[in-house]
């Protein structure tokens, strides 16, 4: 078998004492900006490590990681014994985790009054500047792993497009940075936070057979920078607790961009708008009567912006609700059928997220049961505020009930015949189904995908 990488650019990636010296200077000036940060998730049945790499944004020690570094569903109450080296070191300092912020979906960090002597905030490295210009050099940090002690290097390339996605961002045409840290330009000035990568396109091939092309992902090192201009302003979003609250919620899904056909049909051809599909029963959209299918063109005066590809619309409307709050008021101008009216919708506080959900792993049955939630309700198209059954958080391979056929996120509405009424009550059930060791067998009925199942979990 051959990889072969199809019309990709070069890596430029170099020594660092092959730099001209004023840049190696303002390469390890800049070191002093950037972390690695080691935790913890403690999962059901493993200690799962994870490390991360992040920028160090004010004198408290704060550090910012990317999003993606801690999945969705994982609770707060998961993330254990977070620690921060800096570059080529192999000692570690404490730290604390502070939360993830909705809008710009950082996780935030604290690093250990006592390990922050000789950090410099990357907001150190601003100046007022323009946007980078097509073909523009920049270049920025990349680390290495934990057993080469994180050992720094240096990447450059030049600026390849700007686009908006919905915030502005420019991609090089090679990796730049690793994911989380800064990217600066030659005057050694901020130009902004490398985000993880975008994957790319390779076919793969034996000699008898070719196939398909697949997509694969640098982990490592990345060519899209999110711009100091889009980063700067929101790094005083720090959460006022680790669950995130306070986050602003609308109250309607399934957004879609107005069709362009229907944009010329209506006289929009310059116009972005969203089309509302589904409205929440008792949510701040139908509180204010918004309707389904109407198009929303317009948030507080501001016309929608036109952004490709279209549906990068329905992202921007989004963050523009979360960078809001709840009790905030907003003012929607919106197309109804061939009438435009104005709607003020006051947002609510978004219904507990998984993440904040009770939840509890029955050991020996082997699996985590949480608590029914109002998103769980959309999925399953459950009448609005239900809050009967509950979910399968985690199902532990190997087991009865993984034999059986369960599977996470099957929504369990009875247990042994008896209807799932709360989720303290399916907790005793389970309970005493997991203390009787003489149980040889329980029977679950769960609804998936639209369908009912029955489960009979053979335990001996």
């Amino acid at each position: 078998m051959r990889l072969l990488r199809c019309c990709l650019p070069v890596l430029a990636l170099l020594p660092l004492g092959a730099l001209a010296t004023p840049v190696a200077e303002l390469f390890n000036a800049r070191l002093k900006s950037v972390v690695a940060v080691e935790f913890f998730i403690q999962a059901e049945t493993e200690r799962q490590p994870v490390m991360v790499l992040g920028s160090v944004i004010d004198d408290n020690g704060t550090v910012i990681l990317p999003g993606a570094a801690i999945l969705p569903g994982v609770a707060p109450s998961q993330l254990k014994d977070f620690k921060v080296y800096r570059p080529g070191s192999t000692e570690s300092a404490p730290a604390v985790y502070l939360g993830q912020d909705a809008f710009t979906g950082w996780h935030f960090v604290r690093i250990d009054e006592k390990a922050r002597a000789g950090l410099v905030p990357v907001t150190r490295w601003t100046v007022a500047q323009a946007e980078p210009a097509m073909g523009e050099e920049l270049w920025g940090i990349g680390l290495r792993n934990k057993d080469e002690d994180f050992q720094p290097y240096f990447l450059s390339s030049r600026v390849a497009v700007t686009m908006k996605l919905p915030q502005k961002t420019v991609i090089l045409g090679s990796d730049v940075a690793s994911p989380g840290l800064p990217v600066f330009n030659a005057a050694g000035e901020l130009a902004g936070l490398a985000q993880t990568s975008f994957g790319q396109n390779f076919l793969l091939f034996s000699r008898n057979q070719r196939g398909n092309p697949v997509v694969l992902v640098n982990v490592e090192e990345s060519s899209v920078v999110l711009l100091a201009a889009e980063v700067l302003p929101y790094l005083g979003r720090i959460p006022q607790s680790v669950s995130g609250r306070p986050i602003a919620w609308f109250g309607a899904y399934g957004l879609q961009p107005m069709d362009p056909e229907v944009a010329k049909l209506l006289k929009l051809e310059n116009q972005s708008g969203v089309v509302v599909s589904d409205i929440m029963k008792s949510s701040p959209a139908d509180q204010a009567g918004l309707q389904e299918r109407d198009i929303i063109l317009a948030i507080d005066g501001q016309p929608l912006p036109r952004l490709k590809p279209d549906r990068v619309v329905v992202s921007y409307f989004g963050q523009e609700i979360l960078r809001r709050l709840p009790g905030d008021v907003v003012t929607l101008a919106v197309l109804r059928g061939t009438t435009r009216v104005e709607v003020k919708l006051k947002l609510g506080d978004e219904p507990k997220l998984v993440r904040e959900a009770d939840r509890h792993y029955f050991e020996r049955l082997g699996f985590t049961a949480r608590e029914f939630l109002y998103n769980d309700g959309i999925l399953h198209r459950a009448n609005p505020g239900t809050t009967e059954g509950v979910m399968v958080h985690f199902v532990k391979p190997g087991t009865a009930v993984a034999t059986a056929g369960l599977r996470p996120d099957d929504w369990v509405r009875e247990i042994d015949g008896t209807p799932v009424k709360t989720y303290a009550s399916a907790l005793e059930k389970l309970a005493a189904i997991e203390a009787d060791k003489a149980r040889a067998e329980f029977v679950l009925l769960v609804s998936r995908g639209g369908e009912t199942q029955v489960l009979r979990v053979k335990l001996n």
